[in-house]
């Protein structure tokens, strides 16, 4: 499915941690692969005389944790089949704002985060993928008293023929607050070139293969960060929080490079933007909404290895393609 990050992580992604800015499919988490990202956003204006910009470099890690296809038998005594294929999301950012050209915080944010992810195929419960994580987003001075993000949620896909899919489900979470989001999305192959996916209400995508090792992607999403960080006054530290999100739209380039290595280039604008900044209480300190601006990204990822177990489960499904693993 052509999802642009991960099925659950992406929804919450948006509240607790950044997001991966390169394109993204559900097939590429049932591949065990590390990627490398970054990503540049030219500094606007905030609204107080001065410029906001964000830049962001990381990587991405996908463990295979249980890749095996069980037999057994209901409360009824039915029979059940039943294949899963389970992975572990080992991920790392490091985020720089930057106020009026000077870097706020000073060493910016870092991301750490572990999930897990499950993917479940059986005669009686049909298809579903569900998962949970946690970690953290903080400055090097408030590593030792963080605030975890938490995650868990669930979500059942129907796969109406070869080309076309849908999900709904639901993902609660905690990041400062207890958070329930439902979502909805739709994978729908248009033609032997041509791919519409959709998770409401964060984000939508068309891809388009026009050669074998190469494809083309335009969206539209939503995400951002929270994260939190010090001040310093002559009294006492005092811990806040900086909460960032926006809307992101633009156009990628993703080519596939020997056997192991897909490459992918990303610009766009991005837009609706939003900084506040919280006291420990929770109190509103400060609200600015950036200006639109372009931005650009890049992504390198390796496959680390290629699963038969995987490539045939996933394309069974509809959900990837044959041959090279997008």
């Amino acid at each position: 499915m052509q999802y642009r990050l991960p099925l659950l992580v992406a929804v919450l992604a948006l509240a607790v941690q950044p997001t991966l800015a390169q394109h993204f499919s559900l097939s590429r988490l049932f591949y065990p692969n590390v990627t490398l990202k970054a990503e540049y956003a030219v500094p606007s204006p905030m609204g107080n005389s001065q410029e906001y910009g964000l830049s962001k470099a990381g990587f991405l890690g996908i463990i295979p944790l249980q890749s095996e296809v069980q037999l057994g038998f209901s409360l009824k005594k039915k029979l059940d089949l039943r294949a899963v294929h389970t992975v572990m999301l080992a991920q790392y950012n490091q985020l720089q704002p930057t106020i009026g050209g000077i870097d706020n915080p000073e060493n910016g944010y870092k991301t750490l985060s572990l999930g897990v992810l499950r993917m479940q195929a059986s005669i009686k419960d049909k298809l579903w993928v569900y998962g949970g994580g946690l970690g953290i987003t903080e400055t090097n001075e408030t590593l030792f008293t963080p605030q975890p993000f938490i995650w868990g949620g669930g979500a059942r896909m129907h796969i109406l023929g070869l080309k076309t899919q849908i999900l709904y489900g639901s993902i609660l979470a905690y990041n400062q607050k207890i958070k329930f989001v439902p979502v909805f999305g739709i994978n729908k192959g248009i033609g032997k070139q041509w791919r519409i996916s959709a998770l409401l209400p964060f984000m939508v995508n068309a891809n388009y293969k026009a050669t074998k090792w190469f494809n083309m992607d335009m969206f539209a999403g939503l995400n951002g960060y929270s994260g939190g960080f010090q001040v310093q006054t002559p009294e006492e530290k005092l811990l806040r929080r900086e909460n960032y999100r926006q809307i992101k739209l633009g156009l990628s380039g993703n080519v596939h490079v020997f056997s192991v290595l897909n490459v992918s280039v990303e610009a766009g604008l991005s837009t609706f933007r939003q900084v506040r900044t919280f006291n420990s209480a929770r109190e509103n300190l400060t609200s600015y909404t950036p200006q639109a601006t372009p931005y650009i990204g890049a992504s390198v990822r390796y496959i680390t290895h290629r699963s038969k177990f995987s490539s045939k489960f996933i394309r069974k499904m509809g959900i990837g393609q044959t041959g090279i693993n997008w």
